[in-house]
């Protein structure tokens, strides 16, 4: 995805004057970024898609029954993939599919694959970055569907600080409407050695991934920067029990970019990113600060991954207003 140079810049600048230094998680998705996180989902460590998967496999035909008949499916990305293919294809007569994606290309794709898979099934790509704000007429039809239900798999929500992450479930629930729902994704928290090691895979894969912004800085901002002076961690944050991506200098050394000098000395961090993890009752938690109750949770067989139904816990105005706005993507 190509993004404003000079707001690329500014926030490096902003994110390595800060203390500690820390950097956008968003810059890891150049499309070098973006490939190698599909790498990073074929690892033997990295457990989060193949549980996802599984997960779908075993309660697809639940998901079908809670969301019920004529129902528009939103989901935030392109959505080609293979949970999309099996909700759509396990849900009875869905109305509409609008997926949401800012790539003009990704989104394309995705519509003609799913037009050829699920002819009777109106698709409605919607071209939007959903870290701004959505024109809720985009997400009208006519005539309108039973319910709106967003479908958010996978574990984008642990990205978020948890008061982001509310925000973020507050302006879900608001594109969901009254009897509308929120099929998410959540990870569940598990131990450190597991987390840790799906987080720095014995491949190497993730620490390439998270290498690749040092090379963005390099190539696209012209920064002067030694890349093998930094080494990829992964963290284990028990008090936020969150796991914490850095890039870790293993000797002193600086990066010049613009007309700044940011020294580091060995062992100095740049904190690059971080996925939260939950117990069901944390999330259910999370989700009930943001107005929304938790009804339904589903698990993986290995009890990795999971799943919420999420419904709103008061009455409010279907669509929320004239526009509906929506924060960030990661992994």
């Amino acid at each position: 995805m190509s993004v404003d140079r000079d707001a690329f810049l500014a926030d490096i600048i902003d994110g390595l004057s800060a203390s500690p230094p820390e950097l956008p998680c968003k810059y890891l998705y150049d499309a070098r970024g973006s490939a190698l996180f599909e790498a990073i989902c074929e690892t033997e460590d990295y457990y989060v898609t193949r549980a996802d998967l599984a997960l779908h496999e075993a309660h697809i035909g639940e998901f079908s029954a809670i969301v019920g008949p004529n129902a528009h499916i939103i989901e935030f990305g392109s959505g080609a993939g293979i949970k999309t293919r099996k909700l759509l294809a396990g849900l009875d007569r869905p109305r509409a599919y609008t997926p949401i994606e800012i790539s003009a290309a990704a989104l394309a794709e995705s519509a003609r694959l799913l037009s050829a898979a699920f002819p009777e099934v109106e698709i409605c790509p919607l071209r939007a970055d959903y870290t701004q704000p959505i024109e809720a007429d985009s997400l009208r039809l006519d005539p309108p569907a039973n319910r709106r239900v967003v479908y958010f798999p996978g574990s984008t929500i642990s990205n978020f600080e948890h008061a982001e992450a509310c925000a973020f479930l507050q302006r879900m629930r608001n594109i969901a409407g009254d009897g509308g729902g929120i099929l998410i994704g959540v990870d569940l928290l598990k131990p450190a050695d597991r987390l840790i090691s799906a987080y720095d895979d014995s491949e190497g894969v993730t620490a390439r991934f998270n290498l690749n912004l040092l090379r963005r800085l390099v190539d696209e901002l012209d920064a002067e920067l030694e890349l093998d002076a930094f080494r990829h961690e992964a963290r284990f944050n028990p008090d936020f029990k969150r796991i914490e991506m850095h890039l870790i200098a293993t000797r002193p050394t600086r990066i010049s970019i613009a007309d700044r000098r940011f020294e580091f000395d060995a062992g100095d961090s740049i904190h690059t990113e971080n996925s939260h993890k939950y117990s069901v009752k944390d999330f259910r938690e999370l989700a009930a600060s943001a107005g929304l109750e938790s009804l339904r949770v589903w698990k993986d067989p290995q009890g990795l991954f999971s799943m919420h139904w999420l419904q709103s816990s008061q009455p409010q105005g279907a669509g929320g207003g004239s526009t509906v706005s929506l924060r960030s993507k990661s992994t």
